[in-house]
């Protein structure tokens, strides 16, 4: 066990042999620390949370009450290999929320990039790769081998099939399952999951010039309307586009996928 002198830790909490705990950490009531977790700088560990597994937790995170981080997945296959958790900095785990380790078949890693928001309740499954900025609101299920791009929002008792990939910049409404790709800027909301237009308040948010998004529009309806099967529009797009956010969509439409696409209405 290393924990820094100037970590500050409750009396009551469980720090294994082996955890590393850096400088400026909190460490609450109750906490329990795994042998192999590494937290970062200015880490706070709220009461009652418990960090578990392979797991590294990146500079000023938080993790609150009652959340479960760096379990073993939950997954049949699973037959106790080493596997790994990586949390960014500054991401946010809220009440209950839980973190799964990798899988030898997915790669062995589950990711979660910087400035997350993990809202209370959620779940983030065996393998999945989550990018920086992603708010998953709360009791959002994330299945294993899910890819979430930069900037995404997942509303609240929303559900990601395994192996989706959802783009940059996407939002999916509440309640929602999604068993399908989503493209870059897609605005996702219905019970079954529907290409429902681009995110163009996130857009605006994140000050893209009115140029771009007039250019994502007329992509959009290209795709949805333009001659030829999905890919085949998503082809002829890329080779005509000069947009940089357009470009963003069709790589990734063109990209391999395990579980095709939503499209356009």
């Amino acid at each position: 066990m290393a924990v820094d002198p100037s970590a500050r830790v409750h009396a009551s909490a469980v720090i294994e042999a082996g955890a590393v705990i850096g400088p400026d950490c909190e460490i609450g009531p109750f906490a329990v620390i795994g042998p192999e977790v590494t937290l970062g700088r200015g880490v706070v560990v709220k009461s009652h949370a418990v960090l578990t597994g392979w797991t590294e937790i990146g500079d000023d995170s938080t993790i609150f009450p009652f959340a479960s981080v760096g379990e073993i997945p939950q997954d049949l296959k699973f037959k106790g290999e080493r596997t790994r958790l990586v949390v960014g900095k500054r991401t946010r785990i809220r009440e209950g929320a839980t973190l799964n380790t990798g899988t030898e078949g997915g790669g062995g890693v589950t990711r979660v990039g910087d400035d997350c928001l993990i809202m209370t309740g959620a779940h983030v499954g065996h393998d999945a790769q989550i990018g920086d900025r992603v708010v998953l609101v709360n009791n959002v299920a994330i299945a294993g081998h899910c890819v979430i791009g930069d900037d995404v929002i997942v509303g609240g008792l929303s559900g990601v099939h395994q192996f989706v990939r959802i783009g940059k910049g996407a939002i999916i409404g509440a309640v929602t399952m999604v068993t399908n790709d989503v493209m870059p800027y897609g605005l996702v909301q219905a019970p079954r999951g529907e290409l429902d237009g681009l995110n163009l308040v996130g857009l605006k948010r994140r000050g893209v010039e009115r140029a771009e998004i007039t250019a994502l529009r007329a992509a959009y309806q290209m795709l949805a309307q333009g001659e030829g099967t999905f890919l085949d529009r998503a082809r002829r797009l890329a080779e005509e586009t000069e947009s940089r956010h357009v470009r963003e969509i069709t790589d990734f439409i063109l990209s391999a996928s395990d579980r095709s696409f939503l499209t356009p209405k």
